[in-house]
C-alpha cells in the first residue's frame, strides 16, 4: 500500500459508493428527484378542493334510483364529470368503487371463463368471475360502474345482460348492497359507438349527464359542490310503498295504452320506454321518493328515465291531480275521510289503502279497510271496490272473525274463493 492510498480514508461502500462517472454519473437531487417532488407537490395543491352543500336535482335522481336498486345508465358526452360523480357517489354512500371498461373486454369476461375440474361429468364447469366482481363480493356492498357502454359490440352487451338482469358473473351472484351504474356517449360522439339492444335498455333507468358551467368555474376555484344522499325515513315505509302501488295501479288502469309500447326507430329502442317491467321501476322510485322525501324535480327526472318522456310526463300530470289522502293515516280513522269524486282516483286510492294493510298486517288494520270499502259500496261503487275486496280478503289470518263491512262482497268473494272459514 503506497503513502498516498495509506493516507486516504476509508470508504462507506453504503453511504460514498464508488461510482462510474459515464454509467453512473452522480445524480444531481435538484435537476432529478427534487425537480419532480416539487412537480408533484404543485399539482397535488391545484388539485386540492373542498366542497360546500348544494342541490342538484340530476345527481339526486342518480342517487335515488341508486337507493333504490335500481340499474343506472348515465347519457352524455366525453369529459362531462360522469367519473367524478360516481367517485362522489361512492364516497357518499361508503361503499368502494369498481370501474369497468365495457368496451375494452369480451363477452366472457361478464359471463364468465370454464373452469374444468376434477370430475366435470360430477360437478360441471363453473364459470370464473374476473377479479373486480371477487372484490366486490368478498367487500359484501360496492358500486360497479360499467363506463363506454354504447361503445360496446352487442355481444358483450348480451353478456351484460345476465350481470344487469340476475346480478351474476359467471358463477358468482353479486351481493344485494352492490349498485350498478353505467355510462354511455352518444352514439354520434362515441367510438365505434353502437345503439343499445332493447332488452338491456329497457333495465336501465335513463338519465342525461349534463354539466353547469357556473358549476365548473367555481370548481376551477377550488370548491366543488357536495350533494347529500337521499336517506330512508323507515317512519314512511309503508305508506309508501302504498301511495306508490296506488298511483301505478290507477294510472295504468286509466290509461291502459302506455303498459307497453316499443318504439319503431333504434335508436328510441335503446333508450327509456315503457313496459311491465320498466313500470315496475317506477314503483320502486316512488316509493323511494316518497320515502325519503325526494324533491320533486328529482322524482320527475327519474321517471321520465324509466319509461320514456311521453308516458312519464303523463304519469307526473296524474300524480300532480292525484292527492291521495295517506293510507295509514286512514286506516287509523277510517271513519273520517272522504272518498275521492274521479273513478282512477278511487281505484288508486283503495289500492293503497289495502297495500298499506299488507305492509303492516294486524287485525284492527284488517278489519278498517273493510270499513274503507264499506264506505266505497255505500258510495255507489261496488265495482270500483271489488277488485281491492279480492286482495284484502287474501289477507285474512284464519283466527279472525269475517267483520260486518264485508257482506257487500260475499258473493263475490265465495266465488273467487278468497274467503273461507265461518263468519
Amino acid at each position: 500500500m503506497t503513502d498516498e492510498a495509506a493516507r486516504e480514508p476509508a470508504r462507506d461502500p453504503i453511504r460514498d459508493p464508488i461510482r462510474d462517472p459515464i454509467r453512473d454519473p452522480i445524480r444531481d437531487p435538484i435537476r432529478d428527484h427534487d425537480a419532480l417532488a416539487l412537480a408533484d407537490e404543485l399539482n397535488r395543491r391545484a388539485g386540492a378542493w373542498r366542497t360546500e352543500p348544494a342541490e342538484d336535482h340530476r345527481f339526486e335522481a342518480l342517487a335515488l334510483a341508486v337507493t333504490a336498486n335500481l340499474p343506472v345508465l348515465l347519457w352524455g358526452e366525453p369529459g362531462i364529470g360522469k367519473s367524478a360523480g360516481m367517485r362522489q357517489l361512492a364516497d357518499g354512500l361508503g361503499v368502494p368503487l369498481e370501474t369497468v371498461i365495457a368496451s375494452v373486454h369480451e363477452p366472457s369476461d361478464f359471463a364468465g371463463l370454464p373452469i374444468v375440474g376434477d370430475d366435470p361429468a360430477a360437478t360441471g364447469v363453473p364459470m370464473a368471475p374476473p377479479d373486480w366482481a371477487v372484490r366486490v363480493a368478498r367487500a359484501g356492498r360496492g358500486l360497479v360502474f360499467f363506463d363506454e357502454l354504447s361503445s360496446a359490440p352487442p355481444a358483450v352487451q348480451a353478456a351484460l345482460l345476465r350481470v344487469v338482469l340476475e346480478r351474476r358473473v359467471g358463477s358468482l351472484t353479486l351481493p344485494e348492497p352492490v349498485r350498478v351504474v353505467a355510462a354511455a356517449n352518444p352514439p354520434s360522439s362515441a367510438a365505434d359507438g353502437w345503439h343499445l339492444s332493447p332488452p338491456l335498455a329497457n333495465r336501465f333507468v335513463h338519465l342525461h349527464w349534463t354539466h353547469d358551467p357556473r358549476t365548473v368555474a367555481r370548481g376551477m376555484a377550488g370548491t366543488w359542490p357536495q350533494v347529500s344522499i337521499p336517506r330512508i325515513d323507515p317512519a314512511r315505509m309503508p305508506s309508501a310503498v302504498a301511495r306508490a302501488r296506488g298511483a301505478v295501479s290507477g294510472f295504468l288502469t286509466a290509461r291502459p295504452g302506455l303498459t307497453h309500447q316499443l318504439p319503431g326507430d333504434a335508436e328510441a329502442r335503446g333508450g327509456a320506454w315503457p313496459s311491465p317491467r320498466s313500470w315496475e321501476m317506477v314503483l320502486r322510485l316512488l316509493a323511494t321518493g316518497y320515502a325519503t322525501g325526494a324533491g320533486r324535480e328529482a322524482l320527475s327526472t327519474v321517471v321520465v328515465g324509466a319509461v320514456g318522456e311521453g308516458a312519464g310526463l303523463e304519469l307526473l300530470a296524474y300524480l300532480d291531480n292525484l292527492d291521495l289522502p295517506d293510507p295509514d293515516r286512514v286506516l287509523a280513522d277510517p271513519d273520517a275521510f272522504a272518498l275521492p269524486d274521479r273513478g282512477d282516483r278511487q281505484l288508486a286510492f283503495l289500492t293503497s289503502v289495502v297495500a298499506a294493510v299488507q305492509g303492516r298486517l294486524t287485525r284492527g288494520r284488517w278489519e278498517a279497510g273493510w270499513t274503507v270499502l264499506a264506505k266505497a259500496v255505500d258510495a255507489g261503487i261496488p265495482d270500483v271496490a271489488a277488485r281491492a275486496a279480492v286482495d284484502l280478503a287474501a289477507l285474512r289470518d284464519v283466527d279472525w272473525p269475517v267483520p260486518s263491512g264485508i257482506d257487500a262482497f260475499l258473493d263475490l268473494l265465495q266465488l273467487s274463493g278468497a274467503l273461507t272459514g265461518d263468519r
